[in-house]
Order: C-alpha cells, then sequence, then structure tokens
C-alpha cells in the first residue's frame, strides 16, 4: 500500500514512513523520524526527529510527539495529547544565556504496545506506559503505569484494569500472588500481578 502524504505537510527526506501510513493536513515529520505500517497521523500532528513509532499507530489531531518518545505498535492518542521530554524545563541557563542543544538531557518516555491516551492527556516524560493500558481523558500521568491499567485524574491513579478490547476487567481467582482477571464482554482473562490490583483507588 502507498504512503498518503497530504500536500500541507512537511516530511523530512530521511524519515521513514511505512506502506499504507496516511499523514493529513499541516504534520510535519523531523528528520530521522521513524513511522512503521498502517499509520494514521491527524491533522497538525508534529513527529519530532528520531521519534520512534510502531506499525497500526493511531494519532489524533494535533499532538505533538517529541524527540525521546517511543509508540509500539497499536498505541492510540486521542486528540492534543501531550508529550514531555525535559524534567527541568528552563530556556535559559542561569546567567540567562540561551540554552542550546548540549544543555539538557533527554527524559525518554516509553509506551508499549495497545495503549490508549485520552484526548487532553498530558504524559510526563521518563515513564513507561504499560501494554493495553488505558488513561483517561484530562488525566496528567507522572508515573509509570503497569500494563492493562485504567488510569486516571490529576494526578493520574489506578482505577481498575481493562481488557484488549476496551472493557473493564472483573477480579477473578487470585493465586500464586496473581489476579485471573475476566472480561464481561469478550470472555479474556489476563493475569494481573495482586500487588497492582491492590493499587485501586
Amino acid at each position: 500500500m502507498a504512503v498518503r502524504i497530504h500536500p500541507t505537510s512537511d516530511v523530512a527526506a530521511d524519515a521513514v514512513i511505512g506502506d499504507g501510513t496516511a499523514i493529513w493536513l499541516f504534520c510535519q515529520v523531523r528528520p530521522g523520524a521513524h513511522i512503521g505500517k498502517n499509520c494514521n497521523l491527524g491533522k497538525g500532528v508534529y513527529i519530532d526527529n528520531d521519534v520512534q513509532i510502531g506499525d497500526n499507530v493511531k494519532i489524533q489531531n494535533n499532538v505533538s510527539v517529541y524527540h525521546g518518545v517511543t509508540l509500539e505498535d497499536g498505541v492510540f492518542a486521542g486528540p492534543h495529547v501531550c508529550f514531555t521530554n525535559d524534567m527541568r524545563p528552563r530556556a535559559v541557563n542561569p546567567d540567562l544565556s540561551v540554552k542550546s542543544a548540549d544543555d539538557w538531557v533527554v527524559s525518554k518516555t516509553l509506551v508499549k504496545k495497545g495503549a490508549g491516551l485520552g484526548a487532553n492527556s498530558t504524559i510526563r516524560c521518563g515513564i513507561t506506559i504499560g501494554e493495553w493500558a488505558m488513561v483517561g481523558s484530562g488525566s496528567v500521568v507522572t508515573h509509570d503505569v503497569p500494563a492493562y491499567a485504567l488510569v486516571y485524574g490529576n494526578p493520574a491513579r489506578i482505577h481498575g484494569f481493562v481488557c484488549a478490547c476496551g472493557e473493564k476487567l472483573n477480579k477473578g481467582e487470585v493465586k500464586n500472588g496473581m489476579v485471573k482477571a475476566v472480561c464481561p464482554e469478550c470472555k479474556a482473562t489476563v493475569d494481573i500481578p495482586l500487588t497492582d490490583w491492590e493499587k485501586i483507588e
């Protein structure tokens, strides 16, 4: 399948774009970025230099994915999701000289496969969001999120666990420190560490 790039978008010559990916209006993809197959970038998406994006990723309108962020296969980023990459943001040094590229350290962020980030959520840099986790709209995520966890709020806290299909999981049998969680919709089971389940608020 051909790559589709809207004529209003600016894609660096050395950016890697996978087959079947669509890049819509007014996007910018910086040098060294790698975008996988069958991805969809909505209007006004910004992909910084050297960002790594897997296959089948959907990034909605006006999301900026900054240097140091990696999105694995199947990640969903809703409209206006905000990523960061600097734990100590300053425009200038203590002597008021403008910071250069050598005057700060990138804090990396990893969003694992299948995770969903709701609209207007803010993802603090230096954390990992586990596979199939779900972040509620408007949340501010300041710590690592376990796999399958449903988090929301400011700061975001665990309020349950969700199936890969998106339904909230029910607690099942507990054995050897693991909860056998059951999806009421598709009947799939997911093993969740009891220590993570006990963090539900």
